[in-house]
């Protein structure tokens, strides 16, 4: 569920592979699938409905049970511009994400940096994706001081923690445990109109027909380029040109993933690349490998 910038205009490349052969095959022998992490047959994973007043600020709500009688294998799980809530429901240590064991709920803030996780076996929480640029409103502190961090979640919501877990291992079921999760956002939730410019931003960025620049969405905004990215450190934890260059390349991995037939400078100029070497450069920076070994692997989550 990663933002997406769209192109109104496809090379025929990216037309073929919009409607596959029945068979499965492209030209070349190369097969259209839809690629999935080998970590997903290793736990039971499960969606929920977010309640309305949460959805203009919440991804996805999702349950992750590790039933196996191993930890999963480590993936890399790649930066989105997402803060996540991880919330334990079960005695066992929730993940390994770097060298780090995490005995309980964590939040992490993977804006440009890939992490690598291994959930642990017997581990269970609720897995909870913000919008970018609205887990603020929930955190209530400046989200420029964590980015690309993994932190406690009883470090950011102090006393409360620790009551959410007990009353979620208590539930009877996962669909109780979203519930009570659900209630607890709201409480936290914190309405303002101070960043309606940077949801205007974010908004703009999603929805464009080609790269934006930041002197676009200060014109746009009537707003000078330090206040601008002042407003996005304290919302979203990046400056307005960290976001875009993050931004482009996530919609780069939309086109990797829906047109593997496609060459990489094809890919390359679609997602608003001035060129391929720019695109593997950032393909480097923000998942350590390179465009090909990424299309390749079974372990890397985007």
């Amino acid at each position: 569920m990663k933002s997406t910038l769209f192109f109104p205009v496809l090379p025929p490349c990216f037309k073929e592979a919009a409607s596959p052969d029945p068979s499965g095959e492209l030209e070349g022998g190369r097969k259209y699938t839809d690629r999935k992490p080998a970590i997903f047959a290793e736990m039971r994973m499960q969606l929920y409905d977010i309640i309305p007043v949460l959805q203009p600020y919440i991804k996805l709500i999702c349950s992750m049970d590790c039933d196996a009688d191993i930890d999963t294998r480590h993936i890399r799980v790649l930066p989105d511009t997402c803060v996540e809530l991880f919330i334990s429901y079960t005695n066992t240590p929730v993940a390994i994400i770097g060298n780090e064991l995490h005995k309980r709920s964590i939040i992490t803030f993977r804006m440009s940096r890939p992490m690598d996780v291994q959930m642990r076996k017997g581990s269970g929480c609720l897995a909870i994706c913000f919008h970018p640029g609205m887990a603020y409103r929930f955190l209530h502190l400046p989200m420029h001081l964590l980015t690309d961090t993994t932190t406690a979640l009883a470090d950011i919501w102090k006393g409360v923690s620790a009551e959410i877990e007990d009353r979620l291992a208590n539930a009877p079921n996962n669909d109780a445990r979203v519930a009570i999760m659900q209630q607890y956002l709201v409480h936290q939730l914190v309405r303002s109109n101070d960043d309606q410019q940077v949801a205007y931003c974010i908004q703009q960025v999603k929805a464009a027909n080609g790269p934006l620049s930041v002197k676009q969405l200060t014109d746009d905004t009537g707003m000078s380029q330090r206040h601008l990215s002042r407003k996005f450190q304290n919302c979203v934890g990046l400056s307005p040109k960290e976001y875009l260059r993050i931004s482009r390349f996530l919609s780069s991995l939309q086109y990797l993933k829906q047109y593997p037939s496609c060459s990489l400078t094809d890919v390359a100029y679609e997602s608003g690349y001035y060129d391929q070497a720019h695109f593997i450069r950032d393909c480097k920076d923000f998942t350590g490998y390179t465009p090909g070994e990424l299309a390749r692997s079974q372990d890397i989550l985007y």
